[in-house]
C-alpha cells in the first residue's frame, strides 16, 4: 500500500508564481523553483551555490524543451546557460539540504533524470548524448535511487509533468483488487465499432491496453482543454498504435480523469461521466459515483 507523503511548499515572495521551495517530511532534499526573470535573486540563495542537479524549462518552436544538467556550484552552471540558452524560461535546482550530495552523486542523479525522461518521452531535451552512469557502490546506487524517487514525486506537484509516467504495466492492475464490481468501466461507439475498457483504480482511471480508440482527432484543434494535444501526444509515443481503421493502445494508461480518457478514445471532447458505463450495463460512471457517494453518506 502506497504511504502517504508530506509536502511543504514556501513561496519566497508569497507569490504563487514566483520562487518558491519544495521540501518532503524527512527527506534531505531541497528544491528550488524560479522563473528566469527571478535567477538573479535565485543564485543568491547558498542553496544554489551547492552541488547537485538541476533543470531548464522552456519551449523552442512552439514545443516544450528542457535540459537537465549537473555541477560542484550549481550556480556557476546556470550563469553560464543564462548568457548562452535563450529559449528556457524556468529552472528547478535540486540539492541537498546539508549539501552533502558529492560529484558521483549528482552525476548519477543526471544520468537517471535524462533516461527517465526520454523513456517517458514527454518533453525534447536539449542534451546531445545520455550521459553514463557513474560507478557508485551498492549502497550509494539505492540511496541515489530512493532521492531520485522523491524528487520524482515533488516535480509533478510543482506541474512539471515531463517526468510523470502514465503507463501501467499489466502486473500493476492486481485482478482481485481492479475488477471488484463497478470498478471497471467500457465506451462503446456504436457507428465506429469502437469500444475500450478502463479500470479505476488507487484514484487512477487507466484505460486497458488492447481498448480500440478512433483513428484520428475529429474534434477542434482549438479546444481549450488541449486534449487533442494529448491525443497527438500518444500517437507519437507509440501508446496509441495504428490498427487500420482505428487505433489501440498499446499498454495499459493513467488518465486524470473520465473525461481525458473519453476524449481520447472518442477523438474529440467527451463528457466523460456520461460517456464511460459501468461494464456490462447501462449505468453511467456518473451514476455509478452518485451512488456510491450516497452509500458514505
Amino acid at each position: 500500500m502506497a504511504r502517504g507523503q508530506s509536502l511543504e511548499l514556501f513561496f519566497i515572495d508569497g507569490k504563487p508564481d514566483g520562487m518558491l521551495t519544495a521540501e518532503v517530511f524527512n527527506w534531505t532534499g531541497h528544491v528550488l523553483m524560479t522563473p528566469r526573470t527571478q535567477i538573479s535573486d535565485a543564485l543568491k540563495r547558498k542553496e544554489a551555490r551547492y552541488t547537485g542537479v538541476y533543470l531548464l524549462l522552456g519551449e523552442r518552436d512552439g514545443e516544450p524543451l528542457a535540459y537537465i544538467g549537473e555541477g560542484e556550484d550549481i550556480s556557476d552552471r546556470i550563469r553560464n546557460h543564462d548568457a548562452r540558452k535563450e529559449w528556457w524560461t524556468n529552472a528547478i535546482l535540486i540539492v541537498s539540504s546539508a549539501n552533502n550530495l558529492n560529484k558521483a552523486h549528482v552525476k548519477y542523479l543526471e544520468a537517471r533524470l535524462v533516461e527517465e525522461a526520454r523513456t517517458i518521452g514527454r518533453i525534447a531535451l536539449e542534451n546531445g548524448n545520455a550521459p553514463a552512469r557513474p560507478s557508485l557502490s551498492e549502497a550509494a546506487q539505492a540511496n541515489m535511487e530512493a532521492f531520485l524517487e522523491n524528487i520524482l514525486m515533488v516535480l509533478p506537484a510543482l506541474r512539471i509533468d515531463s517526468f510523470l509516467e502514465r503507463k501501467r504495466s499489466t502486473a500493476a492492475l492486481i485482478p482481485d483488487v481492479s475488477r471488484d464490481a463497478g470498478t471497471e468501466f467500457e465506451l462503446f461507439l456504436k457507428k465506429e465499432n469502437i469500444r475500450a475498457s478502463a479500470l479505476l483504480l488507487n484514484g487512477e482511471f487507466i484505460v486497458e491496453a488492447r481498448s480500440m480508440a478512433r483513428k484520428a482527432w475529429v474534434g477542434t484543434r482549438e479546444d481549450k482543454t488541449s486534449y487533442w494535444k494529448l491525443f497527438d501526444e500518444l500517437v507519437e509515443q507509440g501508446v496509441l498504435t495504428d490498427a487500420g481503421t482505428h487505433r489501440i493502445f498499446k499498454t495499459n494508461y493513467a488518465f486524470s480523469s473520465t473525461s481525458a480518457a473519453g476524449a481520447i478514445v472518442n477523438g474529440r471532447s467527451t463528457a466523460g461521466p456520461l460517456a464511460w458505463k459501468v461494464k456490462g450495463t447501462e449505468k453511467t460512471y456518473r451514476d455509478w459515483e452518485a451512488e456510491k457517494l450516497a452509500s458514505q453518506a
